[in-house]
């Protein structure tokens, strides 16, 4: 990967600049939050002039590495006012490490209103005008920019969210079968690139696996290596592609840290009935196109996707996470599997994080705008976003918004995100994850539900304050150099477990680059990411008091366990103060 793609939505024009020396061994969340620091202003406006969206695949993406195909894309969050790195696995990852790019960075805002799409391929990269596309849902959007082209294209882009510049707006990208449903949707990345003019960026290529290698054999015998890590774990090779990532839904209530009727309990009786197994289940017994097993990029072997067919076997979404299942699901008190499929499908459209969404609608039941359990409601609720109205825009600009839109105190976010599917009180590793992290409220940037429940490295109770600290930073520092590498997050159960797991993948890394790394370079890689990504949000004005949970999680007793989070903060403080300093 040896250029960066550079443009300019206020003049109208595509550059192909060298990868300064600096950038040469970054990639990925790595890279996009370095480019961040350096080239944006932390106090600017998220959706001005001067903000930026910089797409990025990872080190090791555009290789043959399995699970090696996320693509991170950073910009300064309208949701949470700090820095935003927000990942997606998607074919478009291998493809843009393929062509040689190493990023690309949207700068500027267009003068007028006319929206563009920015077309990339094997003879360069262009700006086309998009007015056609304007106003357009994602699969509208991916049909008619098909017919444009032609039907391999990949692409990614904002639906009428991301147009609205709200801030829950994400970024849809495509999985192999060019479906919408594999998101950047976390801290409202979408309404940066709809701030832009940009509607879609589309790849067209047949390059997949074409990224430079040092040793095209050593590399692929050490990517098989790798598979067979991968499958031998219990989690990444039988679990997850058996029931994919709901398999939890059933794991997490058994726990008692379901987050249920808006973080009100920790268990909900029709679990069940939203389960992984139960998708597993109507996928199978509905055929069709639907199957509880499927990859979001070319090169995964956990597939832990899905499509989820209605009762004739025609796609209703893909995938339904078990993030979405819940948050669409127990967290409003729903326990019909079809229902939040059309849920889950309106954010695909719409171009909607699921997890913020599903935060929106249970804090808009708390102030009685629909009622819990009312799934035709919360249908109806969701619609109004990509209708345009005055709620719509409430409701899309997260959970947050509609606390204070209606006077509402029980909103679990941090830094203005809002929480995924584990209640702190009862998994309090993640409980510090939430509060710790730069991205706000965020599993994935530590999740420590991997040792509190399901064992995984080791076992730290989930219940107890002691360890919880020390937990949640070493898994930081770790997903900070998986997401860089553009390594999928569940690669990190066999990176635990398995004494092979880690020296492979460095081995992988020598041979992609030629390096000659070693562990310690790895999780060095992680902690300058965090160094970085604290520094950005220390400009932007955050402080400690950023660090802290809702108030409710301290005083309010989670049944069934009857706990709260009583993790000292003092603690988190001075584990955070080692991120503190640039190196």
């Amino acid at each position: 990967m040896d250029k960066i793609l550079r443009v300019n939505m206020s003049e109208l024009t595509v550059a192909e600049d060298p990868v300064p020396q600096a950038y040469q061994n970054l990639g990925g969340r790595g890279l996009t939050s370095r480019i961040l620091l350096d080239e944006v202003e932390a106090t600017c406006h998220p959706l001005g002039i001067n903000n930026k969206l910089v797409v990025a695949p990872g080190v090791l993406s555009g290789t043959r590495c399995p699970n090696s195909g996320r693509l991170s894309i950073g910009g300064k969050s309208p949701l949470t006012g700090g820095i935003k790195e927000a990942n997606a696995g998607t074919p478009l990852s291998h493809q843009l490490a393929s062509l040689g790019y190493k990023a690309i960075i949207v700068e500027g805002l267009p003068e007028n209103d006319e929206y563009h799409v920015l077309y990339i391929s094997e003879q360069g990269a262009r700006l086309e005008p998009a007015k056609d596309l304007a106003g357009l849902g994602m699969y509208a959007v991916n049909e008619k920019i098909r017919k444009r082209y032609h039907e391999k294209v990949y692409v990614m882009g904002v639906g009428q969210a991301g147009e609205c510049r709200l801030s829950n707006a994400g970024i849809s990208c495509n999985d192999p079968e060019g479906g919408p449903g594999r998101f950047a949707g976390r801290g409202g990345l979408g309404a940066v690139m709809g701030s832009k003019k940009l509607k879609a960026i589309v790849v067209d290529t047949k390059k997949i696996f074409d990224a430079p290698v040092t040793d095209k054999d050593k590399y692929g015998e050490l990517c098989r290596k790798f598979v067979k890590i991968l499958r031998g774990n219990p989690v990444s090779g039988q679990a997850l592609p058996a029931y994919g990532t709901n398999v939890l839904m059933n794991i997490i209530n058994e726990a008692g840290a379901l987050p249920t009727r808006n973080f009100k309990y920790g268990r909900f009786e029709g679990a069940n009935k939203v389960s992984g197994e139960e998708l597993s289940a109507r996928a199978t017994a509905r055929g069709g196109v639907g199957t509880p097993t499927h990859n979001c990029h070319p090169g995964c072997v956990i597939l832990c996707s899905n499509i989820y067919p209605d009762e004739n076997g025609e796609a209703i979404v893909s995938p339904i996470e078990y993030e979405s299942a819940w948050a669409l699901g127990p967290n409003l008190m729903i326990d019909d599997l079809d229902v939040v499929a059309r849920l889950n499908r309106i954010c695909n459209d719409v171009g909607l994080d699921t997890i913020e969404a599903g935060g929106a609608l249970g804090v808009a039941m708390e102030a009685g705008v629909v009622s819990f359990g009312d799934g035709q409601g919360a249908i109806r609720l969701l619609e109004e976003v990509g209708k345009g109205t005055p709620l719509g825009h409430i409701i899309g600009q997260g959970a947050e918004a509609v606390g204070k839109a209606y006077g509402i105190t029980r909103v679990a976010t941090v830094k203005g995100q809002h929480m995924p599917a584990y209640d702190p009180r009862a998994i309090k590793g993640i409980g510090v994850t939430y509060a710790m992290t730069t991205m706000g409220a965020d599993h994935t940037a530590g999740y420590s539900v991997s040792a509190n429940i399901l064992k995984s490295g080791g076992f730290v109770d989930p219940l107890k304050a002691e360890g919880q600290v020390e937990l949640s930073t070493k898994l930081q520092i770790a997903t900070a150099a998986i997401d860089s590498f553009g390594l999928c997050v569940f690669v990190s159960f066999s990176l635990l477990d398995d004494p092979e797991g880690w020296p492979t993948v460095v081995d992988i890394w020598n041979y992609k680059t030629g390096g000659k790394y070693t562990l310690d370079d790895v999780m060095e890689v992680g902690k300058e990411v965090l160094r970085v990504e604290r520094e950005f949000n220390r400009r932007a004005g955050f402080t400690p008091a950023h660090d802290r949970l809702p108030e409710f999680f301290r005083t309010e007793p989670l049944p069934p366990h009857n706990t709260v989070f009583d993790v000292p903060p003092e603690e988190m403080d001075r584990m955070n103060e080692q991120f503190n300093m640039l190196r």
